[in-house]
């Protein structure tokens, strides 16, 4: 894990939308496409402000969430609302975008189907993670149902239902996260950066964040 410390937040988001922009560059100089994957949450959006209008072939960009809550987009609680709302604008409104969503009431209904809509994404080029005070990353919680097959199954996508979560989620598997060809995780805030050195020491099954980390860039301001 690298750690790269900010003296602010703002100077932290326009400098990693900056990174992220590169690193989507050089995989376009070398792919016909690049997969992107972002988490939703508050935390990412200034980043999305700042990164939907970089200059890049955004028609050769998919897009997807890292995690979705299982809600239909019309819901305020729907991480694709925020995606459209904050990153897939501007420049970025060209970029493919590749659901986690269907409609039907459960995520095990659709499961198969965007797991196979999602192979042609393997592995992915680059992926923006966030972490919560818990130390869950994506939709990977300590404690949720499905937590050993998130990080230790070779499943594309892992329905989960967790502690406090209030609807199913389905999220990326750590095997996914892993392999991808870059990774950076953002957060704010002394909590999580305590958070953070404290999952250094402990197992995935207790913070599901230390599964991803090796190999991992690690952005983080105080606010």
């Amino acid at each position: 894990m690298e750690l790269i410390e900010y003296p602010d937040g703002e100077m932290m988001m326009i400098d990693l939308a900056g990174k992220l922009a590169s690193e989507l560059r050089q995989c376009l100089l070398n792919h016909d496409h690049a997969s992107f994957a972002v988490p939703g949450g508050t935390t990412p959006g200034p980043v999305f402000d700042n990164l939907c209008s970089a200059n890049l072939d955004w028609s050769r960009v998919h897009v997807m969430l890292t995690d979705e809550r299982w809600v239909p987009e019309t819901s305020e609680r729907s991480n694709t609302r925020l995606l459209r709302q904050r990153l897939l604008t501007d420049r970025a409104a060209e970029a493919v975008y590749v659901p986690l969503y269907a409609d039907a009431p459960t995520p095990e209904d659709k499961l198969a189907d965007l797991q196979e809509a999602l192979k042609p994404e393997l592995p992915l080029s680059l992926v923006l993670l966030g972490m919560g005070a818990d130390m869950h990353t994506a939709s990977i919680f300590p404690g949720a149902d499905q937590l050993d097959l998130a990080l230790n199954g070779t499943d594309t996508l892992v329905a989960m239902r967790a502690p406090g979560a209030p609807e199913p989620r389905i999220t990326l598997s750590a095997k996914v996260l892993r392999e991808a060809m870059s990774r950076h995780i953002v957060i704010v805030g002394r909590e999580k950066r305590e958070a953070l050195e404290l999952a250094n020491g402990l197992s995935p099954a207790e913070a599901p964040v230390a599964a991803i980390l090796p190999g991992t860039i690690v952005h983080w301001a105080e606010s």
